[in-house]
């Protein structure tokens, strides 16, 4: 079931109340704009323009929050380099990016015996705030044309239900190949540890090579150095 909204408080929180009726894994919340859009860490979601896509997932199967993000932001990527004609990149662990900036977010939580998958793209925005502008963009700022935010809704749930069932190992390996964070990257997390990307663990998490020893970044805002 697909149920499509023009304005919402949160698809996330729409998806845990639909979960919590017994709706089945695949049901989807899409809205157009959201009022109290939820992000990583507890932070919000810029989602009060209707350029952008909101998008809910429930998911009825087991697995790692963490490896089932990673799942996601492939799904995205594939979805739409192949509707938008565009080459994205992944960065570790939640976000899909274009031209260096924050094109796509997603988020999984556990709610209701399920977990809940919600996925932010920008897709027509022209512009957006003094505090952003430097960090996120759209499909439309980045091509110069408007979108079919309907197909880009159907084909990242396809493409979500299908990564969603591959393995963990598969999940890496992918990632690893999709991503140029993993392996290579000066970066620094939450502005203070600092080091060299060394791959993903087999948990999904980050490894980085510091100038002291080896660490495991469990979460947390990775930039570029």
């Amino acid at each position: 079931m697909i149920v499509r909204v023009h304005t919402t408080t949160s698809t996330m929180k729409d998806a845990a109340a639909l979960a919590a009726k017994g709706e089945p894994h695949g049901t989807a919340v899409i809205a157009e704009l959201q009022t109290a859009g939820i992000g990583r860490q507890g932070h919000t979601w810029q989602s009060d323009d209707t350029g952008g896509l909101y998008i809910s997932i429930i998911l009825r199967l087991f697995g790692s929050p963490p490896i089932l993000t990673m799942a996601l932001g492939l799904a995205v990527q594939r979805a739409v380099n192949d509707l938008a004609q565009v080459s994205t990149d992944l960065r570790w662990p939640n976000d899909v990016m274009l031209s260096e900036r924050k094109l796509a977010g997603i988020l999984v939580q556990a709610a209701e015996g399920a977990l809940i998958a919600g996925i932010g793209l920008n897709v027509n925005q022209d512009a957006f705030p003094p505090d952003l502008s430097d960090v996120a963009t759209s499909l439309k700022i980045e091509t110069g044309r408007e979108h079919s935010k309907n197909a880009l809704a159907d084909r990242v749930i396809v493409e979500s239900l299908r990564y969603a069932t591959l393995s963990k190992r598969e999940i890496l390996k992918r990632f690893e190949e999709c991503s140029t964070w993993p392996r290579g990257k000066a970066v620094e997390v939450d502005g203070k540890l600092r080091g060299v990307t060394a791959g993903l663990d087999e948990n999904g998490f980050l490894l980085l090579r510091t100038p002291e020893k080896l660490e495991t970044v469990i979460a947390g805002g990775v930039r570029p150095l």
